[in-house]
C-alpha cells in the first residue's frame, strides 16, 4: 500500500436466527446443508453462486451491531445488509436469510457451513484473511472515542488514555484492544464488554474513562441515546507498529467461493464507484462520502498487512 497505511477494522456480537428473511426462530440453523459425506466440511463452493441463483436466497451470518448489521424490529438492517441485499438482487439471489450469532462465532460459523456469507462489516485484517476471503472494501472508518459530557479527562485519542491513566472499553473480539495495548494502555486499564450498548452505560457508571470504536459506530450509539450525558470525539487513526490503521471492512467468503466473491465485487464497485450511490443506500445509518473507500485501496494488500 501507499502512504505508510494500512486499513483495519474490528467486529461483532450476540445470537438467534430469522427464517426467510423476517421470521424470528429461535437459534442457530440445526445442522450444515451441504458436506462432503463422513467429514462435516462443505463441499466446493465453485459453483455456490448458481446454487444460490437457482435456490433464490442467501444465508448471511450477522453480528448485532448497529448500523453495521443488526435487527430493527423483524427486519435485517445496517450498512452490510443493505448493501449485500441490493447487490446479491443485482447478482439474481432474491432474498437474505440471516442468521444472527457472536462475532467470535462468524467465521467458524461461515466455515461449518452455517451460512454463505459474513454480512457484518468486518474489518480486513492479514489473521482473518489466513482463514477466509473477504470483497474488496465496502467502507473507510477512523476510530473515535466516547467520554462523558465536558470530557474530564481531556481525551483526544488512546495515546492520550495512556498517559492519563485512563480505563478504556472496548467490544469482545475488537481490534480497539490491540490498538489501545500499542497506544500504551496497560492491560489492565483495558476493559472487554459485550455490547455497545454496555460500553455507554460502563462509561456512565464510571467504570471506564472512555469507549473506544469506530466513529461510525459511536456516532449511532450516541444518536439511539439522545439525552445521554456522553460526547463522542474527533476521529482518529490509531497507529501499530508505526503503521496508520484507518479502518476498512467488506463481506466475508469461504476461500472456495471465489466465483461468488469476484460476481460481489463486479456489483460492489458500481456502488462504492458513485458515492452518491452509496450514501443514497447506506446514508441513514451514518455513512457519507467520507466513508467510501478509495479506489487505490484494494484488499489484497490489507491482507498482505
Amino acid at each position: 500500500m501507499t502512504g505508510g497505511s494500512r486499513l483495519d477494522r474490528r467486529r461483532f456480537l450476540t445470537r438467534t436466527s430469522l427464517a426467510a428473511g423476517l421470521a424470528l426462530t429461535a437459534g442457530p440453523l440445526a445442522a450444515c446443508t451441504r458436506t462432503q459425506p463422513g467429514t462435516g466440511a462443505p463441499r466446493s463452493d465453485g459453483g455456490l453462486l448458481a446454487r444460490l441463483r437457482r435456490q433464490g436466497y442467501v444465508r448471511v451470518g450477522f453480528a448485532g451491531e448497529a448500523p453495521y448489521g443488526f435487527q430493527d424490529g423483524s427486519e435485517l438492517a445496517g450498512e452490510a445488509p443493505t448493501l449485500h441485499r441490493e447487490i446479491f438482487s443485482a447478482l439474481g439471489v432474491r432474498e437474505l436469510r440471516p442468521t444472527l450469532t457472536e462475532f467470535g462465532a462468524l467465521i467458524p460459523g461461515l466455515l461449518a457451513d452455517r451460512f454463505d456469507v459474513v454480512s457484518a462489516g468486518m474489518s480486513i485484517t492479514p489473521e482473518r484473511c489466513a482463514k477466509v476471503i473477504f470483497s474488496e472494501p465496502e467502507f473507510v472508518s477512523p476510530t473515535a472515542l466516547m467520554v462523558r459530557s465536558g470530557n474530564p479527562k481531556g481525551l483526544s485519542d488512546l495515546a492520550s488514555c495512556a498517559a492519563a491513566g485512563a480505563t478504556v472499553g472496548v467490544l469482545t473480539a475488537a481490534v480497539e484492544a490491540t490498538y489501545a495495548k500499542a497506544a500504551g494502555v496497560p492491560d489492565g486499564q483495558v476493559k472487554t464488554l459485550a455490547r455497545q450498548q454496555d460500553g455507554l452505560d460502563a462509561l456512565l457508571a464510571g467504570r471506564i474513562d472512555a469507549f473506544a470504536l469506530t466513529a461510525i459506530s459511536l456516532r449511532w450509539l450516541a444518536r439511539t441515546n439522545r439525552g445521554a450525558s456522553v460526547r463522542v470525539t474527533e476521529p482518529f487513526v490509531p497507529v501499530v507498529d508505526g503503521v496508520r490503521q484507518l479502518g476498512a471492512g467488506g463481506a466475508v467468503f469461504r476461500s472456495g467461493a471465489t466465483d461468488l466473491r469476484d460476481a460481489f465485487n463486479r456489483e460492489l464497485r458500481e456502488i462504492t464507484g458513485a458515492p452518491d450511490r452509496f450514501v443514497g443506500l447506506i446514508g441513514r445509518y451514518g455513512f457519507t462520502a467520507r466513508e467510501v473507500p478509495p479506489r487505490t485501496l484494494r484488499t489484497a494488500d490489507l491482507c498482505a498487512g
